[in-house]
């Protein structure tokens, strides 16, 4: 088994609505909404519903992933909602903040301390992120197109910056 399988974390097909709803965050404005007010809409939710749903599940039939990181001035332990891609057995994560110029504060933590907790709902797991090879990257960036269409835009929109892709591994044990 996989990560995927271990945390349950897979898509369903959207609805019309929700498809608009993908639609409308792909653009510019909405992407530009949602890059600022979905982490604390989601937030919000899912400490209404004790982590059972999210708006962007609600709204547009994705599931979010919670990725636990240690920030890499800080210290401390910082939670961020994002769309994982299933790659293989596994999930990828891509660093596109909704198509901002900005690289994500979460992107830049896993590159310092690859260790980080992924949490789907009720289930959760330590996880170890790792770069994406370019060879992976281009898998990953095809396959993001068939789970959000606004992958693809988000892509075109980025300039000046390189989009970090990571692939979440589980923490093995260490021998004694």
């Amino acid at each position: 088994m996989g990560i995927a399988a271990d945390l349950g974390y897979s898509f369903r097909k959207p609805n019309p609505f929700q498809r608009s709803m993908q639609a409308l965050a792909g653009t510019r404005p909405g992407a530009w909404f949602f890059s600022k007010a979905l982490r604390h809409l989601d937030s919000g939710m899912a400490r209404l519903t004790g982590g059972r749903t999210t708006i962007a599940e609600l709204l547009a039939c994705l599931p979010v992933l919670d990725v636990t990181t240690t920030g890499r001035k800080s210290g401390q332990r910082r939670t961020s909602h994002l769309i994982a891609i299933p790659h293989g057995e596994t999930l990828a994560l891509l660093g596109t903040n909704f198509g901002q110029t900005s690289t994500p504060a979460w992107a830049l933590n896993l590159e310092a301390e690859p260790h980080a907790h992924a949490q789907f709902k009720s289930r959760g797991l330590d996880v170890v992120a790792r770069a994406a090879s370019e060879e992976e990257m281009t898998a990953i960036f095809a396959a993001s197109r068939e789970y959000y269409g606004g992958y693809a835009k988000y892509q075109q929109r980025i300039t000046g910056r390189r989009v970090r892709a990571f692939i979440l591994e589980p923490v093995r044990p260490s021998a004694a």
